[in-house]
């Protein structure tokens, strides 16, 4: 029998990881001609040649399995001000895009209006690890749309970050 280490408890690892702020992203998609899409706060750049990012998502996730059936992802980069917008794309609601104005992006999936940015890929890999799979994207297309501040999730709350 394997030896997996010591047993961490989840309500403990929860609260000390919280310690680590991250970015807030919303990642879109398009299915069937329907929009799709959730908040994550597991977004990072992977390599600059090729250009890849990944996200994390829990593997139960029906969005997570949109994106990967349809290939292709918009990660959206929220602004500061946009904390009712990560909530409700945190949520189980199922229209999260009722009252949130968007456009398609270069590949069709969904920019949402005031983000920092915007990222379009494909989707390359996925590596399923415990209850979380990460999806590898390769990027097509990217911008900035202003220069305002990011919203930050950090100990279980938003916040926004000061110079």
């Amino acid at each position: 029998m394997a030896d997996n280490g010591p047993v961490i408890d989840p309500a403990h690892f929860r609260q000390v990881l919280g310690h680590f702020p991250s970015g807030v992203c919303v990642v879109t998609t398009v299915v069937d001609g329907a929009p799709a899409g959730f908040a994550v706060g597991s977004f990072a750049s992977v390599s600059l040649d090729p250009p890849l990012v990944l996200f994390c998502a829990a593997n139960v996730s029906s969005t997570l399995e949109r994106i990967t059936r349809a290939g292709a992802m918009c990660v959206n980069v929220l602004a500061e001000d946009q904390e009712a917008v990560c909530r409700n794309f945190a949520s189980k609601s199922t229209d999260k895009f009722a009252g949130v104005g968007w456009q398609p992006s270069g590949n069709g999936c969904p920019r949402l209006d005031g983000v920092l940015a915007h990222i379009d890929a494909h989707v390359s890999d996925q590596v399923v690890e415990g209850d979380h799979t990460v999806v590898i994207g390769r990027v097509t297309d990217l911008a900035v749309h202003h220069e305002g501040g990011p919203l930050l999730y950090y100990r279980g709350g938003y916040g926004r970050f000061v110079i």
